[in-house]
């Protein structure tokens, strides 16, 4: 292994930046091999400037930066792309462009960063030739083959303090605080978050809700003298009988845009005679400092994805299992989306405790 490359795409999340350093370190300590960095997701092979040295010096100090040094696009899909064709916008497929475009540069491994469309592309560019290892990256911990993907903890924890702020003025005001969270179909940041920061209802994609069993929690409460209530509510959250809220629609270039879901609790909630206010907690979930457990995660991933290539163990993923870094196939990873378990534990608990999903 004489040189590799690194890309990161799809949205940034925190620890992009941990991967790429540990990946830089452990290329160049342990197999002495160049390393490249590929700008702006699989785009920096149409760039003349998108490929960029990476040596100690250009990863010196951005462990606990968060986003990413290389930049990102989740609108990178080489297999639709979009230009202008007589003065029509069109999608084109241009992988091929990219397969020549990794052995141009005689790379002996592409490390791709990714969520699951990115990694969907690495899959079918290893069909076409392409030397591909993914590293599963998401805050909404939906891959498959993975206990844990980085960037979900440091969203988790940014998601807790929300509500724990929520709390001292839902509280003051005897206000229904509503707190729309991140998470796409999976619920696993609104739920673990509503547990952690003490939510009295959670919606998540996995268990439809029922607006007035959403009341029949916030009224018992007030029966009972608490006269305030916190709801965290995940975007892809839906109504029995409804479906989900978008902000934006999809075509066969832009992914669908949830959002507007925690607008719609609130004002059903104010429409029964309780004061309501939602906050959209957004791409505050992805910024910033990544914790340490999404620190080390990253780190362990980036060092594990390098071993893995000098392996030559391609169309693979690096995952955490039971506490250990292995690896599976990207096939694998990638089928069936991770979703929360409606008969783990995480869900049982948080009923046990009291807390409605809005379903009872």
């Amino acid at each position: 292994m004489k040189r590799i490359g690194i890309l990161t795409g799809g949205g940034d999340a925190p620890g992009l930046n941990a991967v790429i350093r540990a990946a830089v370190k452990t290329a160049i300590n342990e197999y002495g091999c160049e390393v490249f960095g590929i700008r702006n997701g699989y785009d920096g092979f149409l760039d003349e400037n998108g490929i960029t040295p990476l040596g100690m010096n250009e990863v010196s100090g951005i462990l606990p930066r968060g986003g990413t040094i290389l930049g990102t696009a989740n609108r990178g899909n080489p297999y639709a792309r979009k230009v202008i064709r007589d003065g029509r916008e069109v999608a084109i497929d241009i992988s091929d462009e990219i397969v020549k475009g990794i052995e141009k540069l005689k790379m002996d491994a592409l490390l791709v960063l990714g969520g699951d469309g990115t990694l969907h592309i690495a899959h079918e560019l290893y069909q076409k030739g392409a030397p591909v290892i993914g590293l599963p990256k998401t805050i909404d911990n939906d891959i498959g083959g993975t206990e844990v993907t980085f960037g979900f903890d440091t969203a988790l924890n940014i998601a807790t303090d929300a509500l724990d702020r929520l709390h001292t003025t839902a509280e003051s005001h005897h206000r229904a605080m509503v707190l729309e969270l991140m998470g796409r179909d999976a619920g696993f940041i609104a739920l673990q978050a509503g547990v952690s920061g003490g939510a009295d209802v959670i919606l998540i994609p996995e268990i439809p809700f029922k607006f007035e069993s959403v009341m029949k929690k916030i009224r018992a409460r007030a029966d009972k003298g608490s006269m305030f209530s916190i709801l965290a509510v995940s975007e892809g959250a839906k109504p029995q009988g409804g479906g989900q809220i978008f902000s934006r629609k999809g075509d066969e270039v832009y992914v669908p845009r949830l959002g507007g879901i925690g607008q719609r609790v609130a004002e059903y909630i104010d429409s029964q005679g309780f004061e309501s206010r939602v906050t959209v907690l957004g791409h505050l979930q992805r910024g910033g400092t990544p914790t340490a457990f999404d620190r080390m995660l990253a780190t362990r991933y980036g060092a594990a994805a390098v071993r893995l290539a000098a392996r030559g163990g391609f169309d693979r993923m690096v995952a955490l299992q039971c506490g250990e870094i292995t690896d599976l196939p990207l096939e694998e990873a990638t089928a069936v989306p991770k979703r929360v378990r409606l008969d783990g534990d995480a869900v049982i608990t948080a009923r046990n405790i009291g807390i409605s999903f809005g379903d009872e």
